[in-house]
């Protein structure tokens, strides 16, 4: 699934609202021609469905679809996670930062649906660390957390996102502009952590399942996993002042907010490479997520294997070469809640009054 298939013949119309889409058994296609390109490959065929007659090619299943410069693809994965803003890496490609923003969220989105594809989907078979990474959009006057469901194995099973009020020490200046801000766009929910906790766990933990969560002492967590239903969890804690070292219990969460505050420019504490939308911070934590897994060694000092290799997801490393080998598509993933709000580009800032979805009709 992950790498180009030997045989060029198409696995599956490419029409969601085709009945070969989901199940190709029996599908009936021809060839139609070939068109060339200015990139390789420089003739690729084209196709006819034979059952609902859309027109498609060898091309419509490469993650290189539509892009006039499919090579900047791999340089904007590497920039994400090198500590690059757009306008740098827009400075050393030659391009606007506009072209590397939407690049960014194709690959967002296709790194979405590859951890999808890839994750363990029946009960966790090691123990999950959760917390909440903390960062924010759009200015320090809107944080949000991006909440970490982390395995013993340091696999990052998945996350989501809860819109939070600015809190701490401020001056007066300060609270008098965030009760005008707040008058203008609007306050956050005050339950947010609290339910997106609770759809995060109900995600990675399926019904019936059980599993042991530890998190730190943050007050909505039990409140958070009480209201799953369905599932038997058992609830540790741990103090977040205790010593972040490799014996404390959420030290592979501890890590991953390292790594992932680390690698991205935008997550700095003080930057103006700050996610102006939390939605491309998503799609930049979805990146992110797929090279913790599946590329990065647990160890940078020994080499070994990545965490998915560890708990059986892929059987081995993946080189971007593998993640970037076939185009997946959503209506093949059955999206749906959080994950499909996310996918296609519906997660709200509140500062920015007109969302950028990603409503396209064949490049989904």
């Amino acid at each position: 699934m992950l790498r180009r298939r030997p045989d060029p013949s198409p696995p599956f119309c490419p029409n969601s609202s085709c009945t070969s889409h989901h199940d190709p058994e029996g599908w009936r296609y021809k060839k139609k021609g070939f068109f060339p390109r200015r990139q390789c490959p420089r003739r690729v065929q084209r196709y006819l469905c034979q059952h609902c007659g859309r027109n498609f090619s060898t091309q419509t299943f490469s993650p290189t679809y539509w892009l006039k410069r499919p090579g900047l693809l791999q340089r904007v994965f590497w920039g994400s996670l090198s500590c690059s803003g757009l306008r740098q890496m827009a400075r050393e490609a030659g391009v606007s930062h506009l072209t590397i923003q939407r690049l960014l969220e194709r690959m967002g989105r296709h790194c979405l649906l590859l951890h999808e594809a890839l994750r363990p989907k029946g009960a966790p078979i090691e123990a999950l660390v959760l917390d909440g990474f903390r960062t924010f959009e759009a200015g320090q006057y809107w944080p949000f957390d991006l909440n970490l469901l982390v395995g013993d194995s340091h696999f990052v099973y998945g996350f989501n996102d809860a819109e939070l009020r600015r809190s701490g020490t401020q001056t007066a200046g300060q609270r008098a502009n965030r009760a005008r801000l707040e008058a203008a766009y609007g306050r956050p929910d005050p339950q947010a952590t609290r339910r997106a906790v609770a759809e995060l766990v109900g995600r990675v933990v399926p019904e019936g399942a059980s599993a042991e969560i530890r998190s730190d002492e943050h007050q909505a967590y039990p409140l958070a996993l009480r209201s799953v239903t369905g599932r038997r969890i058992r609830h540790l804690t741990t103090s977040s002042k205790a010593s972040r070292t490799t014996k404390n219990p959420l030290f592979p969460v501890n890590l991953a907010d390292l790594l992932l505050r680390h690698g991205s420019a935008n997550h700095k504490r003080e930057t103006i490479a700050f996610s102006k939308r939390r939605q491309g911070a998503l799609y930049r934590a979805a990146i992110w997520l797929v090279w913790r897994n599946y590329m990065k060694p647990r160890s940078e000092r020994r080499r070994d294997a990545p965490p998915g290799v560890a708990i059986g997801a892929v059987d081995e490393r993946l080189t971007l070469a593998a993640v970037l080998g076939m185009r997946l598509f959503p209506w093949r993933a059955s999206l749906s809640g959080w994950l499909e709000r996310c996918y296609f580009g519906r997660i709200p800032t509140r500062r920015m009054l007109r969302l950028r979805r990603h409503d396209l009709a064949y490049a989904v």
